[in-house]
């Protein structure tokens, strides 16, 4: 599933694309074509993004939400577009920049009262200059859930997936079984700050980077032309820092990676 800083990169991309003019918004696929009619031709004010949710705010109050989910994506064109391939949900066309939406979870037209009750189900964005990190802290502090489950809680912390809390985790020396309430107050202000870094590095480069220079060596990534990891599906692997094998558990219902070594419960 795409991680926030992908949301939040798409949404600066659109922001650029289409803000303050008219965009053609249309459903080739006829899932979307009720909704998209309601903001077809209006004036594309501003995207932003809230964790895994983007948002294209259009005049009068007319809000599109997306989430991607595991299989959504965007397919970027110039304009004219050729004829829609597949099960194209959203397309959207302005004067220079057209995209296509395909698979998402979510796909809808919302007014801002509903946007609002959305985002106030949401923890905090490390990726939104208004995110407050003591909000998540107030939670964490007082949970006996393992801090590798809290990281991954939307309502707790929005925008970080599987990749990234295993990553942070580790460069953290934090077993991911470690309660919410034994990480102390310093230890999670270096998780959100390490976090803010690690995922605006994401957006500027539209690749995830979590490996420090000096461990930047070994083993392939776990997937063709990704950046290395240093947990992350690298079950069994020796561990870039100490040698010693990366274990691998599921956590509700997802894959978890750490070092028992460097990561000691």
């Amino acid at each position: 599933m795409p991680e926030g800083h992908t949301l939040h990169r798409l949404a600066r991309l659109h922001h650029r694309e289409f803000a303050g003019s008219s965009v053609r918004v249309s459903s080739p696929q006829g899932r979307f074509a009720r909704d998209a009619a309601v903001v077809d031709g209006r004036v594309f004010v501003r995207a932003d993004a809230w964790g895994k949710h983007l948002f294209h705010h259009y005049e009068h109050d007319r809000i599109v939400h997306v989430h991607l989910g595991l299989y959504g994506a965007f397919t970027d064109s110039s304009v004219p577009m050729d004829p829609p391939v597949g099960q194209v949900r959203m397309r959207m066309i302005g004067s220079g920049f057209g995209t296509d939406l395909r698979g998402p979870i979510t796909c809808e037209v919302l007014d801002p009262p509903r946007v609002d009750a959305l985002v106030e189900r949401l923890g905090p964005d490390p990726l939104r200059p208004d995110a407050d990190p003591d909000q998540a802290w107030s939670r964490i502090s007082r949970s006996k859930t393992a801090i590798g489950g809290l990281l991954m809680d939307q309502a707790v912390l929005a925008g970080v997936g599987n990749v990234y809390r295993a990553e942070v985790l580790f460069r953290h020396n934090i077993h991911p079984e470690r309660p919410g309430r034994a990480v102390s107050r310093d230890e999670w202000t270096a998780l959100w700050d390490d976090l803010v870094s690690l995922m605006e590095i994401g957006v500027e480069r539209g690749r995830m980077h979590v490996v420090r220079p000096e461990d930047d060596i070994g083993d392939p990534s776990y997937a063709k032309d990704r950046p290395r990891t240093y947990v992350y599906r690298r079950a069994g692997s020796p561990c870039r820092v100490c040698g010693t094998p990366v274990l691998h558990k599921v956590m509700k219902a997802r894959n978890l990676f750490w070092c028992p070594t460097c990561q000691p419960l």
